[in-house]
């Protein structure tokens, strides 16, 4: 090849100098930072709606921890108590020494306020039957001032919250215009206010006649039961597969349709699990419907294949000069996979099943189908063992129901246990976290 012929293939020499920046890299740069703008608005559009989610649920659910009850100091005396014990109508006697008492209050406060055992049954229920049941279990507080915190209905509770109005109340058994009357008064006198509803956080569902009494303590307890029962399935065997897989199963045919398989019903809808749970648990296994130990297992079923995944990627992410150095100073493939390999992948393993757990626990669709939204649970377990085979109810079931009823007390209600299941999937995952940086080398 001769001189001529490399000068004329050689490219042209760009002009201008280094120092200056040309059209071409202008356009790379603006291209560049119309890309980071683009990523910007993306994370602060996505911020904008979890902050509308958030402080949507905050606005609806918060009102569902407080309640209008009626605060009283109640003196009654022994000769008070044996009189209305005499009586044939024995609550209604108490309802009559009740309604005296705070009538004598009003009047002391200068508040005029006319009503009857009718108005207080709607406005607080039957004052009598809880007055008599708690001297008749305290007899030794017979005259002496005891202070009664009695719940006011859900109406009279959504007066205060501003869910029922004047103009829109029609009179019914529930309650009456004239109601309100005496409820201002009493809320003038200071005997009527708004308190902290722990009930709502300790009892359980009252049924469709009661939001006011409504409580998710128990479906947490039942959520609890359900955990244990994932946990102690999913994670031994979740761990187990992924080692045996990742570490000692052979690459072939039958191994690769089986990673394929795990993969697949990793994607699989939740409900599916739960029809299968319907076929396998209740109809073929005859366990008991609604129970916390059929919705653990078919919790376990739907996650175990993210636990497996999770897990054989915290064992992929070990070095393989880990494994080689530990055989190369005579230990077993068994002793380097648990000696070596598995403590340094526990932080991933740890992460993805408390996430796993975190998915369990939100789901509502598996519980469906095996019975455990149709079921009410108005009480705890009786024991240990019973929390696992005695029916019982979930707090995304729990939800799922109240937010079905009618009434916009129980709707109030599904609100503020999604704040509560929130609170438990925040503190999971924060926990992951937490183990997460605890147990976590780098090399």
């Amino acid at each position: 090849m001769t001189d001529a012929s490399m000068n004329s293939a050689a490219p042209e020499s760009r002009s201008g100098s280094l120092a200056q920046i040309d059209k071409r890299t202008k356009r790379r740069n603006a291209a560049e930072k119309r890309f980071r703008a683009y990523g910007l608005g993306a994370i602060l559009i996505g911020l904008f709606f979890l902050a509308v989610l958030f402080v949507s649920i905050i606005r609806s659910g918060v009102p569902a921890f407080t309640k209008a009850v009626v605060d009283i100091e109640f003196v009654l005396t022994e000769a008070q108590f044996e009189e209305a014990e005499g009586q044939l109508f024995k609550t209604r006697a108490y309802s009559d020494l009740f309604i005296a008492e705070l009538q004598e209050r009003l009047t002391a406060r200068g508040i005029a306020a006319e009503f009857d055992e009718a108005a207080i049954e709607r406005l607080l229920g039957k004052v009598g039957g809880t007055i008599r049941s708690y001297y008749q279990a305290n007899p030794d507080q017979l005259g002496e001032e005891v202070s009664f915190q009695l719940a006011a209905s859900s109406r009279v509770d959504g007066y205060f919250k501003g869910r029922v109005t004047r103009d829109t109340l029609v009179d019914s058994r529930f309650l009456q215009v004239s109601d309100l009357d005496l409820v201002d008064a009493l809320e003038e006198a200071g005997i009527i206010k708004q308190a902290f509803n722990w009930n709502f956080i300790t009892g359980a569902d009252s049924g469709v006649d009661n939001p006011g009494g409504a409580g998710i303590g128990a479906s947490v307890v039942g959520s609890f039961f359900m955990m244990l029962v994932v946990l102690f399935l999913s994670l031994p065997i979740g761990v187990a597969a992924s080692i045996y897989l990742e570490e000692f199963a052979p690459q072939n045919k039958f191994t690769d349709l089986i990673e394929v398989n795990i993969s697949n019903l990793a994607a699989v809808p939740s409900i599916v699990f739960g029809i299968l749970g319907l076929a396998v648990f209740i109809q073929f296994m005859h366990l008991p419907q609604s129970a916390p130990l059929v919705g653990g297992l078919v919790l376990t079923l739907m996650t175990l294949p993210t636990i497996i995944i999770s897990t054989r990627a915290s064992l992929k992410s070990v070095p393989p000069s880990i494994r080689d150095a530990a055989l190369g100073v005579g230990a077993s493939k068994m002793q380097a996979v648990f000696h070596h390999v598995l403590p340094l992948a526990m932080p991933g393993i740890l992460t993805g099943t408390i996430i796993g757990l975190a998915q369990a626990l939100g789901e509502t669709a598996p519980l469906l189908l095996i019975g455990m939204v149709g079921f009410v649970a108005r009480g705890y377990p009786d024991g240990f063992l019973a929390g696992f085979t005695e029916p019982n109810s979930a707090m995304p079931a729990q939800i799922y129901t109240w937010a079905a009823r009618a009434d916009v007390s129980f709707y109030e209600k599904a609100w503020g246990g999604i704040i509560i299941l929130l609170a438990f999937l925040l503190t999971m995952n924060i926990i992951a976290i937490i183990l997460r940086r605890r147990f976590e080398r780098r090399w």
